[in-house]
């Protein structure tokens, strides 16, 4: 959260007012709107059932009469700035950010009949939080996949002035307005060791500034002859 946006005419920096960290009405207001509009799409795609007293919901006037004075009721939002400071918060981001859905140390054991692993019961108390569960291969796997994003989903999605489109005009213009000096840069690994001085990169990679290897230079549509036997990694997010 910038704490403020520039000005449509870019010539000024728009400051939030002091001790605001949210707009709580508005949040309210665009909360109700992006619930109750997946609502309407699940129930439109027959992805809702009604059972009970709540039976007659699957008429769709009933339906809709139900859901109208919930467009019109303000929702409450609730936000509050985290007890422990902002980089508790990027430390508990961070767990389903740049982390895989259960790590190594928690497995116990595994075989045909099961996976056995550790997790924190938190409605126990602090002394008898830590279990073991065992659930049936299918079974963990199943649980295990869900934490897995579809495709063309991205952990991290930036908006407004982060955007990708223009994310470095928008903080170079920012940091103009509010005279903030850019901060250094980190120098390039160049691979030498002969002086402490950075140097710059024939080939910068353009996302990051890394040094990229020439392994090959080949013609429009021919075939490359050389064959990596490294692996490559590419991140996508």
């Amino acid at each position: 959260m910038p704490g403020g946006g520039i000005a449509p005419d870019g010539e000024r920096w728009i400051a939030c007012r002091p001790g605001c960290f949210l707009p709580v009405r508005v949040l309210s207001r665009l909360f109700r709107r992006l619930f109750l509009g997946q609502l309407s799409a699940a129930y439109l795609a027959g992805q809702l059932q009604f059972f009970g007293n709540q039976a007659a919901l699957a008429d769709p006037k009933a339906f809709k009469d139900h859901v109208a004075p919930l467009r019109r009721s303000e929702w409450v939002v609730y936000a509050k700035r985290p007890f422990g400071g902002p980089e508790a918060v990027l430390a508990y981001l961070s767990r389903y950010t740049h982390r895989v859905a259960i790590a190594n140390s928690r497995l116990v054991a595994f075989n045909d009949s099961g996976v056995t692993f550790k997790w924190k019961d938190y409605r126990a108390k602090q002394q008898r939080r830590g279990k073991v569960m065992t659930l049936a291969v299918d079974e963990f796997i199943r649980r295990f996949l869900i934490h897995v994003l579809p495709s063309g989903f991205h952990h991290i999605r930036h908006y407004g002035l982060f955007a990708n489109g223009g994310r470095a005009e928008n903080i170079a213009r920012a940091r103009q307005l509010l005279h903030v000096p850019e901060p250094p840069r980190q120098p390039a690994d160049t691979g030498c060791a002969d002086d402490g001085e950075p140097q710059s990169s024939a080939y910068p990679c353009p996302c990051c500034g890394g040094r990229m290897i020439v392994i090959e230079t080949f013609e429009r549509g021919c075939t490359p002859r050389h064959h990596t036997t490294q692996r490559i990694w590419i991140d996508s997010s």
